[in-house]
């Protein structure tokens, strides 16, 4: 604790020595520690971890991802920091969300596209993760958050070491960077990128309209009370009607009208809204699975990709319940389809490992691991690791293994620590 309240202290110091920049957006000066090449370089690293962590990228239609990419180009060049080495993904998650790392690193899920309507609405969202980046706001979060104290500190180290448990069909993420990034931005951050998302929305050609129409469909979700829209995103971006009034207020200073573009953006969308069935039923086979309903699962699952052959969550799936019921040979069929679909995704690598490994294949269980964690460090792909070098009698690194899982914690790390005593 001593160490804490001295590192506080001198986080304090620092404040008052090195802890001033200009806000790029507003002019304003704000405690902020890194520089702006230290956010470029966060957002660097965490950006394809979290993107594994929520889905990976939507492959489907590559197409939709240009096009969400073309719009938000134009609303980067109007910003206050248009150098910034800006990218735009499609999450191929169904929690309608989008978010912003530091750096210009954003992405939008394909749950979200879904429920705009036109391209006018898409840049009223890309627009409002812009100003997160540009206005350096996950760096001013980070910057707020060292300085409040030794207590806040010890709090914001248990948080950040706590890391998600795992079941039959989740897995634990060990990679800090992994774990969505929804910074817990202030109401002040909040009503930046509001108000300097519709100016650049103005600038770009939009009618400022639908950033209304946006906080308005929000705040109809909320209400819906959906679960995951409720932990996706209104963690970090909070509906209200004071909102709604907010973004009638601002729009209201600019001229009417600018462009919608709803044409444009349902011919993006076309594939997405023509798969929009089979995404319910792998809703619904994720649902069953849960309830261990598995036969059911695999019947929704089996719709889903009749509906759509090419999208490499439903072969995951079908994959994962095959494992589930010790079906590993037609698993590991599954499991070949989802990675030819999309090789960029670790985890139906880890399953596919997982369903070697039980066909007794210990060398092709630890190379699909290998993989696995390559994209992505885990606790289950670590435990596996752990179990397959211990089998080989390979005690070292079986140890170091299992010392991976006991540092994410959760059923996996107490696992783990009674296997290192085991081996001790």
């Amino acid at each position: 604790m001593n160490q804490l309240v001295r590192l506080a202290a001198g986080l304090l110091l620092a404040t008052s020595l090195v802890g001033c920049a200009v806000n790029p957006v507003t002019g304003k000066k704000e405690v902020i520690f890194d520089s702006v090449a230290q956010d470029i370089e966060t957002g660097k690293q965490n950006y394809i971890p979290s993107q594994q962590s929520q889905g990976g990228q939507y492959v489907v239609d590559p197409g939709l991802t240009a096009y969400v990419a073309q719009v938000s180009k134009k609303l980067a060049a109007v910003s206050d920091s248009p150098n910034l080495p800006y990218e735009f993904v499609v999450l191929n998650n169904d929690v309608p969300n989008a978010w912003a790392m530091p750096g210009g690193k954003l992405a939008i899920n394909r749950g979200l596209l879904i429920q705009l309507e036109d391209e006018a609405q898409l840049a009223a969202v890309m627009g409002h993760e812009i100003v997160h980046a540009a206005a350096r706001h996950g760096a001013s979060a980070k910057s707020q958050q060292m300085v409040v104290g030794a207590g806040a500190l010890l709090a914001g180290v248990a948080v950040a070491t706590k890391k998600p448990e795992y079941g039959g069909l989740t897995v634990g993420a060990l990679a800090v960077g992994a774990t969505a990034w929804n910074s817990k931005y202030s109401r002040d951050h909040e009503s930046e990128a509001d108000v300097y998302g519709i100016k650049y929305m103005v600038k770009a050609g939009y009618d400022p309209q639908a950033a209304v129409e946006l906080q308005e469909l929000f705040v109809r979700m909320k209400d819906n009370q959906a679960p995951g829209w409720i932990e996706g995103l209104f963690a970090s971006h909070p509906a209200s009607q004071d909102r709604v009034a907010a973004n009638k207020a601002e729009a209201a200073k600019y001229p009417k009208g600018g462009a919608r573009n709803k044409e444009a953006f349902q011919r993006a969308l076309s594939q997405l809204t023509k798969d929009k069935d089979a995404y319910k039923n792998y809703q619904e086979a994720m649902k069953s699975a849960k309830a261990k309903q598995y036969d059911r699962a695999l019947s929704l699952v089996d719709n889903s990709i009749q509906q759509q052959p090419r999208e490499n969550l439903f072969w995951e799936l079908k994959g994962q319940l095959l494992v589930q019921q010790d079906k590993n040979k037609e698993a590991i069929t599954a499991l070949d389809k989802s990675i030819s679909a999309n090789p960029n995704f670790f985890r139906p690598y880890i399953y596919r490992g997982m369903a070697y490994k039980e066909l007794g294949n210990s060398s092709l269980a630890e190379r699909d691991l290998i993989a696995s964690q390559r994209l992505l460090p885990t606790q289950e792909a670590s435990e596996e690791l752990g179990d397959i070098a211990l089998t080989k009698g390979d005690r070292n690194t079986a140890a170091a293994y299992y010392q991976q899982v006991v540092s994410g914690g959760g059923e996996a790390g107490e696992r783990a620590k009674a296997k290192l005593v085991k081996l001790q």
